[in-house]
């Protein structure tokens, strides 16, 4: 990514592939000024938990005003569709508003001693958050919302190829904040891992690789700062005996190319009797030929393009040795021929388990579709990964998916839909998909610490 001479960096429209604006390219040794001003925002921040709930319920007004000049910023530099920009902005306002009332509670201990022992909860201090490209402004709300409602300030960095919706997003809400309580900060490595191990920081909560996860949790680990990583996923889907092709194909196309497949809980893998795998394979195929593909702010695109080069290199390989190795794409398997990082819908057949596109976290448009003998094959499948973010089952015996459902290695399991999420279940991985969980009140306790106050009976 280019750098602009007067530290600002060049932002990319994957839709083009050409710069459309500049960012500013923050430099590691600012992050002491910069935390310094969030502890010291910290220190009223933290004092006044009826202050802070009018504050949040104010930004989550101020985000939906101005969603409008938000959107469209959002679609340029990430290259999702417009209505997509939009339902993210929703959900960062929906967001706020929920845990600017999700208040932490007192918790008396009860253990028969004449003493009267109550947990009270206190925040960390300020909080580092560092969020990638898929979901800018979503990931953003996640990391600040609870993070600000437990009485915590934030540095936020975005990734670099999204910085521009971050930084405005940033702006609408300091409107409603006191000065320094969430600081956007944007800029290439070594910013982020800086901002990971900067002794000022009490919990680092970030989205991302598991490779840079680690080195994260390294960085934090110097002082001893808390971690939080949601570290991507393999998700499979598996369809059952008894599954409607027909009534299940669109919410399991749509589940898997959401996002043009760029979702760290989307469906990456397809696992059908073999009864019916010609079915399903034909079934996707048909979705993946008619599916809109365009640019983000054009009328009626229903996906846009991958988000970045990298990734589109990445994608492309990985469909190349699938197809090397005896896959057939029924439906895409290439580059579109146009401007931009655009890859058609792929929809691959007959592909080899042990293939790339398979075993890992392909981050794009494409989909494998594997057949099996039986339900047990299919699970132990499904397990046969060290990712464990989410899963699904799909069938028409609930109970039956269900029991399916209960064996899966995630953090998650869906039945009959896949990728949905509420405000206010936990979102957690297993295996190498996360540490720490987030969303609803363990989204917010695990922003705070626990204190405990002992008091006897009598003095």
């Amino acid at each position: 990514m280019p750098v602009i001479p007067g530290k600002r960096f060049a932002v990319l429209d994957p839709a083009t592939g050409e710069t459309f604006d500049e960012a500013p390219d923050q430099q590691p040794d600012e992050l002491d000024a910069v935390v310094g001003r969030a502890h010291e925002a910290w220190r009223n921040w933290r004092a006044d938990p009826g202050a802070r709930t009018i504050a949040l319920l104010e930004a989550a007004d101020a985000v939906e005003a101005a969603g409008a000049d938000i959107a469209p910023l959002l679609t340029r530099e990430q290259g999702k569709p417009l209505a997509e920009s939009y339902k993210e902005i929703a959900r960062t306002a929906a967001r706020l508003r929920y845990f600017a009332e999700l208040a932490p509670q007192p918790q008396p201990i009860m253990d028969g001693r004449p003493v009267r022992s109550e947990i009270r909860w206190r925040p960390l201090g300020p909080v580092a958050a560092i969020i990638p490209w898929n979901f800018p402004l979503q990931l953003a709300s996640a990391k600040f919302a609870p993070a600000l409602a437990a009485g915590n300030t934030m540095v936020l960095k975005p990734s670099p190829y999204t910085p521009l919706a971050t930084r405005l997003l940033g702006s609408v809400i300091a409107t409603a904040l006191p000065e320094d309580v969430l600081t956007i900060v944007t800029g290439h490595e070594p910013l982020g891992a800086r901002l990971a191990s900067h002794p000022g920081i009490r919990h680092v909560t970030f989205t991302g690789s598991i490779p840079t996860g680690r080195a994260v949790a390294q960085g934090a680990a110097a002082s001893l700062a808390r971690v939080t990583l949601e570290l991507g996923g393999n998700d499979a889907a598996i369809l059952l005996e008894d599954v409607d092709v027909e009534r299940i194909a669109d919410r399991l196309f749509w589940a898997a190319f959401r996002n043009c497949g760029q979702v760290c809980m989307a469906v990456k893998r397809v696992y059908a009797p073999a009864r019916l795998y010609s079915p399903v394979v034909e079934a996707l195929a048909q979705r993946a030929k008619t599916a809109v593909v365009g640019a983000g702010l054009a009328p009626g695109t229903q996906l846009g393009p991958v988000n970045n080069a990298a990734q589109l290199a990445r994608v492309e390989d990985y469909t190349a040795q699938a197809l090397a190795d005896g896959a057939r794409a029924v439906a895409g398997g290439r580059r579109l021929d146009r401007p931009g990082y655009f890859f058609a819908p792929t929809i691959l057949a007959d592909v080899p388990v042990d293939s790339p596109v398979v075993t890992e976290e392909q981050f794009g448009p494409v989909l494998p579709v594997l057949p099996y003998g039986s339900v047990d094959e299919a699970v132990e499948a499904a397990n046969d990964t060290g990712f464990g973010l989410g899963g699904s089952v799909w069938g028409t015996d609930l109970d039956r998916a269900e029991e399916v459902a209960d064996r899966l290695e995630c953090g998650t399991a869906w039945i009959n839909h896949h990728a949905e999420l509420s405000l206010a279940q936990p979102f957690a991985g297993s295996k190498e998909s996360g540490v720490g969980v987030a969303g609803g009140s363990w989204g917010l306790y695990g922003n705070l610490r626990p204190f405990v106050v002992h008091r006897p009976q009598e003095a």
